[in-house]
């Protein structure tokens, strides 16, 4: 314990004499230390963020869009839309693909919204099926949602995202309020909870749903559909599923082979591994940079230790010259020993007019390592 103690006091003297190199040395070991911990913390942080996007969209789940699909920047751009997904499509999946949990097919496009005098310009108005909650794994805030009934009979009828909801009616319970969509007049009957921007920065809480039937034949007049929602029974199914779909979609669309579709199944599963890479590279990042500052702290240390060892020399040639051991050069205190040692030779050396002389052999650095 007491070697412990002492070669401790030896070293914080060091430190102390070379005060320059031992603030960059620890700044440099600080800074690693710092890196690393930002960069694990900061990984997991977008992790979580990426799951918690994708379950936005729903678990275990398959996006079939009309048209063609592309990915540009950050997140995901529908661009060449046409409606062309029809109910016998939805037909087709839900009975030619194997491990199908649920199918929810939907439209959607932005439209004003208004409510007495406040107008909400380019709000997203989704055309869906009853079941869409509990594909998309949505919570009603309040109210309810519309039942298959109300899709069969084109109810006039309306769930609003929690933003679209604050911007109409405040504070206040927006439920048997009518509003209109466009033109449309149509009785709120349900909130959903506050949402967040998907994976497709498509804002979820400005959004307002009807009965798919009620948006298509009332709303904007349409018969086919851009949008299906597939959720799988599992995640090992993905792939097949998506394999089934394509062909199904191919031979019901007429697709010859080598020719565009005119669809894209989107696997979410994708879309996280994308989402992964980008967060690998952020993580090797961080890490090179940690390892140049860990390394920028050693070589600082080293340069220290360098210095310490050249100084040790001398002062071990002198301690051996005049019969000290290997146990008491190694005990000893580097710095505050020197002042002993250089009392000790002046004692030993003879007087000016001695007419014998000590002779004292001082050991060569070179030959200190021997020591």
């Amino acid at each position: 314990m007491k070697r412990i103690l002492m070669n401790l006091k030896i070293a914080v003297r060091s430190l102390l004499s070379f005060k320059v190199r031992s603030a960059l040395a620890i700044l440099g070991v600080f800074l690693g230390t710092f890196s690393l911990i930002v960069v694990s913390n900061l990984s997991g942080s977008l992790a979580k963020k990426t799951q918690m996007e994708i379950d936005k969209l729903g678990k275990d789940m398959l996006i079939v869009r009309s048209g063609v699909v592309f990915r540009f920047g950050r997140g995901t751009r529908f661009v060449g839309q046409q409606a062309n997904l029809s109910y016998g499509d939805v037909r087709a999946i839900q009975q030619g693909v194997s491990q199908v949990k649920a199918v929810s097919p939907s439209n959607s496009s932005t439209l004003p919204v208004r409510y007495g005098g406040t107008v909400l310009d380019g709000v997203l108005i989704t055309g869906s099926t009853p079941n869409f909650t509990q594909v998309r794994d949505l919570t009603l805030q309040e109210g309810t949602f519309f039942t298959e009934r109300d899709n069969k009979t084109q109810s006039a009828t309306a769930v609003l995202g929690d933003t679209v909801a604050k911007k109409l009616f405040g504070e206040k319970s927006p439920l048997g309020k009518y509003i209109l969509v466009q033109r449309f007049a149509c009785q709120v009957i349900g909130v959903i909870e506050k949402q967040g921007s998907d994976l497709s920065e498509i804002d979820q809480d400005s959004q307002v749903y009807l009965p798919l039937n009620t948006y298509l034949r009332r709303v904007v007049n349409q018969t086919y559909m851009n949008t299906i929602f597939v959720q799988c029974e599992n995640r090992q199914a993905l792939d097949q599923a998506k394999f089934e779909i394509e062909n199904i979609l191919r031979r019901r669309h007429h697709i010859q082979p080598g020719d565009r579709d005119d669809f894209t199944v989107i696997d979410l599963k994708d879309v996280n591994e994308l989402q992964n890479q980008a967060m690998d590279t952020i993580t090797t990042l961080g890490r090179v940079s940690a390892l140049i500052s860990f390394l920028i702290g050693g070589l600082g240390i080293l340069s220290i230790m360098t210095l310490i060892v050249s100084e040790r020399k001398m002062e071990i040639g002198i301690r051996r010259a005049v019969g000290s051991r290997k146990r008491d050069v190694g005990e000893t205190d580097t710095v505050g020993d020197l002042p002993r040692v250089a009392h000790l030779l002046a004692r030993l050396a003879p007087e000016p007019d001695s007419e014998h002389h000590l002779e004292i052999e001082f050991l060569a650095p070179d030959h200190l390592e021997h020591v």
